[in-house]
């Protein structure tokens, strides 16, 4: 698209064009040689009729059906939830089409990235110790053992707020009133270099504290067990401390039989204890302490070698959507993920209720029919389970959402899918299973960012691309996450959370292809260790297990 272009439209059979910048009432747009006037103002990211649309109308982006008019819009009148509500189409099984037009990947060819290799033949990107809990009574030691380990081995973040705090605190006890605190000119601490790390090869111990294991349902414990796993057995994990309470849902034979179940000859170096039987709490955290310690010891002694990109394993994800995720970042990733897939790599897209209404692409797409029955069973059901606890995929929009242009769940699903690429399905997986063969692999779980992304690594995302239209700052303890703005003035605005600007293509600096290149290039610098994205340095550690039928 040229610098010039003030509109886009996506799809030949769309009936709606998205506004590039903000347009005033009464513009003259030029569409197929006839000329009309926008009724509406209507605001970048926005979307406006191109003909008079009746009620009822049915109204198509991406060339899919993602809403109908529930009263007369005219012709250049914008598009609002006031005037259009959610509507796609059905699904079912239908014709294998798995033919695709796999993209020049030889600016690539030969290209390798320096990782962890794991003896099951994954290789990390990094390489994490991990502390983790079997149920939420056991955060608070979880939290004992944080406070003793971090910042004496080297691994506290850089960036403190103490001496922030000391300019207030000497604020008040100058007798300051409240308004002239709030007028004050505080200046911000400097960055405080990490202090040496004891163990080089390892990049960090992460806690992952969570509120479930006991009080819910078994089959939520049972998938926190699986999830546990599937960061035990993750190839950015060293090795694991597991704190245990002894009398939860969630116990440790669920979780030894979720690991042999991902890597049946299990060697990583691990520490399980149980509370109720080592006894007194002293007791626990010195045998915490000393056991991973030896533990990291142990661990310190693998070290990055070359490995082929076909060993990246990259999730697909998108928090914060605007109405440009769709045209410029989301296209972007589907570039790199068929680039990989080209390179015989695997990629994730995750996010089930932001799949309603291209079910029947993906469907199609799926290598087998079995492999198709499964992805339309787990979407049906997911949705099912969602209206009857009174919601549905179609509440999926958030008011953020709302408020950039995604005004519909299939507006913006039909943009969300474009992170997939157009490479055939692999493999369908449910949470929280393990990815296991190449190529595209879709993975059952909600709509959420951090509970997706959560996700996406415990089933073996080593990398994560995160779009993002209105900034998040979501990241992974284990898996850097590197996130991707859809648009400049978003990426001007917090540069601190993101890192690549995609806005680029929406401007017609670059092509979407020529963007998919620079972010794998930018992947493989990440993957090798030479860049930290902005969710690693500044300790973005979100970790959130899904509560099934819980959240969209």
């Amino acid at each position: 698209m040229s610098q010039k272009e003030i509109f886009l439209r996506i799809h030949p059979h769309d009936n709606v064009l998205v506004a590039l910048q903000n347009l005033e009432a009464g513009t003259i747009i030029n569409f197929e040689g006839e000329n009309f006037p926008l009724v509406d103002r209507v605001a970048a990211k926005h979307k406006f009729a191109i003909n008079k649309l009746a009620q009822g109308a049915e109204i198509y982006m991406y060339g899919v059906l993602v809403g109908k008019a529930t009263v007369t819009i005219p012709k250049g009148g914008l598009l609002t939830t006031a005037n259009v509500h959610h509507a796609s189409e059905g699904f079912h099984l239908g014709e294998r089409k798995l033919s695709w037009h796999q993209p020049d990947a030889s600016n690539f060819a030969g290209k390798t990235f320096n990782g962890y290799h794991r003896a099951d033949g994954s290789v990390g990107t990094a390489n994490y110790w991990i502390v983790v809990p079997l149920v939420f009574c056991e955060n608070r030691n979880i939290q004992v053992l944080k406070e003793a380990l971090v910042d004496k081995l080297g691994y506290k973040k850089a960036k403190s707020y103490e001496g922030d705090v000391e300019q207030l605190m000497e604020l008040y006890q100058a007798g300051k009133s409240v308004e002239e605190i709030l007028n004050a000119d505080i200046q911000l601490s400097a960055d405080k270099p990490n202090s040496k790390r004891l163990f080089k090869n390892i990049d960090g111990i992460k806690f992952l504290n969570h509120s479930m294991g006991c009080g819910g349902t078994k089959d939520d414990s049972d998938a926190l067990c699986g999830l546990i796993a599937g960061y035990i057995t993750h190839p950015n994990v060293a090795g694991a401390t597991v704190l245990s309470l002894g009398c939860q849902h969630a116990q440790v034979s669920i979780l030894q039989a979720e690991i042999a179940k991902r890597d049946p000859a299990f060697s990583k170096p691990m520490v399980i204890l149980e509370q109720q039987k080592v006894g007194t709490e002293s007791e626990l955290l010195k045998q915490a302490l000393k056991q991973t310690f030896a533990g990291l010891v142990q661990a310190n002694q693998t070290q990055r070698e070359p490995a082929p990109l076909s060993k990246l394993c990259i999730g697909m994800e998108c928090g914060g959507s605007d109405g440009f995720s769709g045209i410029s970042a989301n296209p972007a990733l589907g570039y790199v993920s068929d680039l990989l897939v080209t390179m015989g790599g695997s990629v994730i897209l995750a996010e089930f209720p932001e799949l309603c209404g291209v079910e029947q692409e993906l469907s199609d797409r799926c290598a087998d029919v079995e492999t198709a029955n499964r992805f339309m069973q787990l979407m049906t059901t997911y949705n099912a389970r969602a209206e009857a606890d009174g919601s549905g995929f179609y509440a999926n929009p958030s008011p953020g959402n709302i408020r950039d242009g995604l005004i519909t769940d299939a507006i913006k699903s039909a943009g969300a899918a474009k992170k997939g690429g157009t490479s055939p399905v692999t493999a369908v997986l449910d949470y929280p299973e393990k990815v296991t063969r190449p190529g595209l692999n879709l993975l059952c779980t909600p709509g959420s960012d951090v509970e997706s992304t959560t996700a996406e690594v415990g089933s073996g995302a080593n990398i994560v691309l995160f779009t993002t239209g209105l900034g998040t700052p979501t990241g992974n303890p284990i898996t850097p996450v590197i996130k991707l703005s859809t648009n400049t003035v978003m990426f001007e605005r917090m540069p601190d959370i993101i890192d690549i600007n995609c806005g680029t293509i929406i401007e017609g600096e670059e092509t979407i292809q020529q963007a998919g290149e620079r972010i794998l290039n930018y992947v493989i610098q990440v993957a090798n260790g030479e860049i930290e994205p902005k969710s690693v340095k500044l300790g973005q550690d979100d970790f959130i297990p899904w509560k099934r039928g819980v959240s969209l």
